[in-house]
């Protein structure tokens, strides 16, 4: 079972966002896309989410057409965490998670557990009684996280379970950083696809399972982190001189500027 773009482009009034860009990830990786801003990182994941079609090309969920799916299924295996989420409503941060639960019918008992379960996987269970819009920015990036995590907690009926991940890290201080993608590296090994979004390639090379590079909407580079984040391929897409030295606790790298 996969998820995959097949040749996909997309075009925005004159804009070519992507072209021709072929991804595919499966249950049991997390897999990263890394590039500069306006490399069509979070308009990729637009298309894998179902909020826009591609102008060519396919995204296909288990070999069939994204589109084909029932949409009330596919809420059931696909949580999306985008790069802004918006709530203004005077919401419990309980309720704003259970909103996840929505596209299941698993009764009260059982989605109380799931949102406690969730809650404590990303440090907040200690905020459930608080009101959401009273919470600082990286509390609430962490309370929309617990959210879509709720939304694909369980194993489905239907298929296997995929989270996208638009800028995950964003607003989060470095230990709720490495929270959030040590959670995610969990998640896959419990069987399900992580595809994120990622500015940092240092915790991109830390936590990626495979990465996918792009520039200008092109597919540059494809394949394990220690091929596709090399010292010619940052300068080239970046534009920085690098440096790439082994990891001093772990069998990964760094990458320094020069």
């Amino acid at each position: 079972m996969t998820f995959s773009a097949d040749s996909v482009s997309l075009e925005l009034g004159e804009n070519t966002v992507l072209s021709s860009v072929s991804l595919k990830f499966s249950p049991g990786l997390v897999h990263v896309v890394v590039g500069p801003n306006g490399a069509g990182k979070s308009s990729l994941l637009k298309l894998f989410s179902g909020d826009c079609a591609p102008s060519s090309g396919n995204i296909k969920l288990d070999l069939q057409s994204l589109c084909d799916h029932d949409q009330s299924t596919t809420a059931q295996r696909i949580a999306v965490l985008p790069q802004q989420s918006q709530l203004n409503f005077p919401f419990s941060v309980y309720e704003v998670v259970a909103l996840g639960r929505y596209p299941h019918n698993t009764g009260k008992i059982k989605d109380d557990e799931v949102v406690a379960a969730v809650l404590s996987a990303v440090g907040g269970l200690h905020l459930q009684d608080r009101l959401y819009t009273s919470l600082s920015g990286g509390e609430q990036q962490r309370i929309h996280l617990a959210r879509v995590l709720a939304q694909v907690w369980l194993p489905s009926p239907q298929g296997s379970r995929y989270l996208l991940l638009d800028e995950p890290t964003a607003a989060l201080d470095l230990a709720h950083q490495h929270l959030i993608l040590k959670l995610a590296v969990d998640m896959a090994k419990q069987g399900l696809g992580v595809l994120s979004v990622l500015h940092d390639l240092n915790l991109a090379a830390q936590y990626a399972d495979v990465i996918t590079l792009l520039s200008e909407g092109r597919v540059v580079a494809q394949g394990v982190p220690s091929q596709v984040l090399s010292v010619e391929n940052i300068q080239s897409v970046y534009g920085v001189n690098v440096e790439i030295i082994p990891h001093p606790s772990q069998s990964r790298f760094l990458i320094i500027s020069e």
